[in-house]
């Protein structure tokens, strides 16, 4: 009965690996940073051919100053489907926050403001 419950616990880190994701890995360049924000992102699945850019900063522990605030959305849709749009971007944003920063990037990211583009997959 042990072992079974081991090969669960195993199995079940293992799949919780594979779902979540991995904040532990360190990011040493800003594209890393994009790529992790990125994997975070799941658009409304009635997203259409749509894209919005977030302005946000980064305290050197890697977690937000603020929120994230679009500053350019071209969403497929109505005023409801532009909301679900945006307000899915800001999430994917600060659900994957705080991120794992090398102690370089750490060092000159701090306050500044960056700009990511969230595009939704072509159909």
């Amino acid at each position: 009965m042990k072992c079974v419950a081991a090969m669960l616990m195993i199995a079940g880190g293992m799949l919780a690996g594979t779902l979540l994701p991995s904040q532990a890995a360190v990011l040493n360049t800003m594209d890393d940073v994009g790529d992790a924000i990125q994997a975070c992102w799941t658009p409304p699945a009635d997203a259409g051919n749509s894209t919005v850019t977030l302005s946000f900063s980064f305290k050197r522990d890697g977690s937000l100053i603020g929120p994230p605030r679009p500053t350019a959305a071209k969403v497929a849709g109505d005023d409801k489907a532009r909301k679900a749009y945006i307000d899915a971007a800001i999430a994917a944003v600060k659900n994957c926050t705080p991120l794992s920063l090398s102690p370089a990037l750490a060092q000159g990211i701090g306050g500044n403001v960056f700009t990511l583009q969230l595009v939704s997959p072509k159909k």
